[in-house]
């Protein structure tokens, strides 16, 4: 009775899309998917810059492969794990939390701290200073503070004298920052500086300059280059919300909403509750929202499922791609010859025996350790080492000593004079599926893939509205 109840729900729910001009284009095991649904993931995975494109109708047989995963996955209950839930969370409120905020929100952010700065400018208003810096520190003795003072007065008589301010700055300025442009100091308003400083500079006119004076870090002679009162909050607003933005105004604006609401007396829930509660809002009104937080939703879900049904038993399971490897053997076939070995050079010509009876009872997966701990154990390089499963163009010494290429370019290292060979011409096939791990893998995951679908197309039940198909991106 029940299983039937839940079919006269979805069949309702079919029926009402339809009728609201959302026809269902597919059910995955009784779960409806709307044409809207299956043409923003259709639309989206298939536009110009995809190279594999697909037709509407091989795009609804994978659509309804992701749909069974995502569907095998809630049956594991996957979505109620700590780690979904939080990443989840974290996306979904990177989408919902900026229409918390609007723009006349952002703008009276921007008119506060336009206020805020224009009250603390006050009627001084602001000042460009340059200046040429002389450093003493706060420990020198009398003489030392002496002959400071007496450096900046000699430069004080050569501005006098027609010097330029920005060339002298340049070169003789102890701030290196300002000193690289001619001692120009940025805007400045009142309380940013040493009073000391800020005393003297308020005091100039444009173009004037004065005469060496003492402030907590040293001697400073100020050149005014402008003076001007803060511009309109209208020519200045679209610069301060560009910075706020960048600065993840909105983001903080939407944060301290949730705080208070959260905090209010008549509202028990939670700020995460309250980011569902909107998301869900959103998503009654504005369909791709809704698929954008669902997508990433089914997206999870898919790649923790997936990972443990595919890919992370694909390549963690040995016997299985050995067993997939002797089976499938010439299906790795090469067009040509490989060298499974080592390339070596070494200083001593009795190395070049010592290295092939180091590793020529081992394993080949074990040669590197064994020659790093018997010839290169610490700082003292003994030989250099080239290891690989090699083709005709991959390694000059290997190309000349194997496969006898005239005037292979095999540099010669002067400290390593002496090159080798060590191990095996495979002519046709690898001769061990560790030659071709990556691809093995890959073709085993295909292969539990494939094998994954089919127990899932047996598990629930699939049907495609080959009527509704048809009219995708078409009504």
């Amino acid at each position: 009775m029940k299983h039937f109840l839940l079919i006269s729900v979805f069949g309702l729910v079919a029926a009402v899309a339809f009728a609201q001009g959302d026809p269902v284009v597919m059910t995955v095991n009784g779960v409806p998917v709307t044409r809207s649904e299956f043409e923003y993931s259709y639309n989206k995975n298939n536009n110009e810059v995809v190279i594999d494109r697909k037709t509407v109708a091989e795009y609804a047989e994978l659509y309804a492969n992701y749909k069974l995963k995502v569907q095998a996955a809630l049956d594991e209950h996957l979505d109620t794990l700590s780690s979904f839930k939080q990443e989840f969370a974290l996306y979904r409120d990177q989408q919902v939390r900026p229409t918390l905020v609007s723009d006349a929100e952002v703008l009276a952010e921007a008119k506060k701290a336009y206020d805020r700065a224009k009250e603390a400018i006050g009627p001084r208003g602001l000042i460009q200073p340059a200046h040429i810096f002389f450093r003493l520190s706060t420990k020198a003795t009398p003489q030392e503070q002496e002959r400071v003072k007496q450096r900046a007065d000699s430069v004080y008589n050569v501005l006098r004298n027609g010097a330029d301010f920005a060339e002298l700055a340049k070169k003789v300025s102890e701030n290196p920052r300002t000193a690289e442009r001619g001692g120009l100091m940025g805007w400045m308003q009142p309380n940013q500086a040493y009073p000391e400083f800020e005393d003297v500079a308020y005091s100039l006119q444009p173009g004037e300059y004065s005469r060496p004076f003492l402030a907590p870090d040293g001697y400073h002679i100020v050149l005014m280059k402008a003076r001007k009162q803060l511009e309109p909050f209208e020519e200045l607003k679209d610069q301060i919300v560009r910075s706020f933005e960048q600065q993840g105004i909105r983001d903080a604006i939407a944060q301290q909403k949730l705080n208070d609401q959260a905090a209010a007396g008549n509202n028990s829930l939670t700020v995460d509750q309250l980011m569902e509660k909107r998301a869900d809002s959103l998503a009654a009104v504005d369909p791709e929202m809704k698929y954008l937080i669902q997508e990433y939703h089914d997206g999870l879900l898919l790649y923790e499922i997936s990972n443990r049904e595919v890919w992370d038993r694909a390549a963690k399971d040995e016997i299985g791609q050995r067993a997939w490897f002797d089976v499938h053997k010439k299906d790795y076939a090469w067009s040509e010859p490989r060298y499974k070995g080592i390339a070596y050079h070494v200083k001593d010509k009795a190395d070049v025996k010592a290295v092939k009876n180091c590793v020529k009872r081992l394993p080949f997966e074990q040669w590197a350790e064994a020659l790093r701990t018997t010839f290169n154990p610490d700082s003292i390089i003994r030989i250099r080492v080239e290891k690989g499963l090699f083709k005709q163009g991959d390694n000059p010494t290997i190309d000349r000593m194997v496969f006898k290429v005239a005037n292979a370019d095999a540099k010669v290292n002067l400290d390593y004079p002496i090159d080798a060979v060590y191990g095996k011409k495979l002519k046709k096939y690898p001769e061990d599926y560790t030659d071709v791990r990556a691809q093995v893998i890959a073709d085993y995951q295909e292969m539990l893939e494939q094998e994954w679908i089919a127990s899932l197309r047996r598990r629930y039940p699939v049907k495609i509205n080959q009527d509704v198909l048809k009219t995708v991106n078409q009504h």
